[in-house]
């Protein structure tokens, strides 16, 4: 199998492991162009010459996603090989957990730089150069993947500086949306909003630049966020291989919000009552009385 310059191109951020690695082994599946972004230099080598190996046309480079002239420098060199991309997932993610006020600033710095500005930045690169094609190209259909979380739909304690990314994440998504129906019907947006899945996320820290690293060790909070979080995503049943699936088929199809675990908007149904009535917030885990129960036992002990 190969591809060239006129087989749609793909271009993933976070794309050595977890949701971007399955979504590289999909697009090559059906052929594609894979443009691979990933700040783990050794993860992003094996990753691509796994995806080279099928025969599909690879580009690979490394890229801090909170670095904007980095991510420029990816745009600019998938525009030169492949010319402006047909999707683009925004997917390199972190996260930070612990009682809010516990989170360092260096905490606050990494995740929004990564989870936010990288989106941020990407959306930027990429943007003008698919609407530009779109125009010159009547065929042309191109769509912008942002991945969030459910986290960008509830406040889980805990999880406040994740939280608050994911929820920036939505928004931006949302209104890329709706900016983009204004100018044009060719180019869309689509939001991922994932539950707990095994990806590495968990495990997110061991790229943390040294420079945001903290000085201390963590907090209890913040050990007991990382136990809860490790056990939830390690527990799932739905894997990253079946998101992407759901990825692809959700923008193949047009849909805008993609959720692993559609049960899970129950809560977020909550949520949005709770707003609408101006009710105080829900305790999230009222069906699981037991692990409200934990966390209590565990931080006030």
């Amino acid at each position: 199998m190969s591809a060239g310059k006129g087989s749609k191109t793909i271009v993933i951020t976070g794309a050595a492991s977890g949701f971007g690695l399955e979504f590289a082994r999909l697009g090559a599946s059906r052929g594609y162009n894979i443009v691979m972004a990933d700040v783990e230099q050794g993860a992003l080598d094996a990753a691509s010459a796994e995806i080279a190996a099928t025969g599909v046309q690879v580009l690979a480079q490394r890229v801090d996603v909170s670095k904007h002239d980095q991510v420029e420098v990816l745009a600019a060199a998938t525009k030169a090989r492949f010319g402006a991309p047909h999707w683009v997932f925004n997917n390199a993610g972190v996260g930070s957990g612990g009682l809010i006020w516990e989170n360092t600033l260096k905490d606050w710095d990494w995740v929004m730089g990564v989870n936010v500005m990288g989106v941020v930045y990407g959306v930027k690169a990429f943007t003008p150069m698919m609407l530009a094609r779109a125009k010159a190209e009547p065929d042309y259909r191109g769509c912008i993947i942002n991945t969030a979380s459910m986290a960008g739909m509830l406040n889980a304690p805990t999880m406040g500086v994740y939280n608050v990314s994911k929820h920036a994440v939505v928004s931006l998504t949302e209104t890329l949306y709706q900016d983009l129906k204004l100018v044009s019907d060719q180019v869309t947006a689509s939001v991922l909003c994932p539950y707990f899945i095994a990806t590495g996320i968990a495990q997110s820290h061991r790229n943390r630049p040294a420079e945001l690293k903290n000085d201390e060790g963590p907090t209890l909070s913040q050990l007991v966020a990382q136990a809860q979080t490790s056990k939830a995503v390690t527990s799932g049943k739905v894997t990253a291989a079946m998101m992407a699936e759901m990825v692809f088929d959700a923008v193949d199809t047009g849909r805008f919000y993609i959720f692993s675990h559609p049960h899970a908007l129950g809560n977020v149904a909550t949520r949005m009552s709770d707003i609408t009535a101006v009710r105080n917030p829900t305790d999230p885990f009222a069906e699981r009385p037991e692990i409200s129960a934990a966390l209590k036992a565990k931080l006030r002990g």
